[in-house]
C-alpha cells in the first residue's frame, strides 16, 4: 500500500487518487500532491530568517544594527552599527532574542540587522 498524505483540509488519513488528483472521502477536499509538495517546500524556505542584506541567520550569531531604534517603554535607543553578540532565533513578531550591552533582554526584527 501507498503511503498517501493526510487531507490538508481536515486532516483524514483516508485520502485515495483519482487520476493525477488525491481526494479526500469525509470532506470532499481535492488536492494535487504536486500542489502540496511546492507549498512545503515553499513554507520550508520561509521558515529561514534573513538579515537586512539577505543572509541567513543561525543561533549563536553575531549581528550588526542597521538603524538607530527606539527602545520601547523607555526613553533610550539602540543606535546603529551596535553589535550584538549571541543572537538566538525565535517565532513571533520578533525574530530574534538577544541582550543588549547597556540596555538588556530585547526582541529585534531580523529586517533591522545584518549579519557581523
Amino acid at each position: 500500500m501507498s503511503a498517501l498524505p493526510d487531507c490538508p483540509q481536515c486532516g483524514s488519513s483516508y485520502a485515495y487518487e483519482d487520476r493525477n488528483l488525491l481526494v479526500c472521502p469525509e470532506c470532499g477536499h481535492e488536492w494535487s500532491p504536486q500542489e502540496a509538495a511546492a507549498a512545503a517546500a515553499e513554507a520550508e524556505a520561509a521558515a529561514v530568517v534573513r538579515d537586512a542584506n539577505g543572509n541567513p541567520l543561525a543561533d549563536g550569531d553575531d549581528v550588526i544594527v542597521i538603524k538607530d531604534l527606539k527602545v520601547k517603554g523607555s526613553s533610550t535607543v539602540v543606535k546603529a552599527g551596535t553589535k550584538v553578540r549571541n543572537i538566538r532565533l525565535v517565532d513571533g513578531d520578533h525574530d530574534i532574542d538577544c541582550k543588549v550591552d547597556g540596555i538588556g533582554a530585547m526582541g529585534l526584527k531580523s529586517e533591522f540587522v545584518r549579519k557581523a
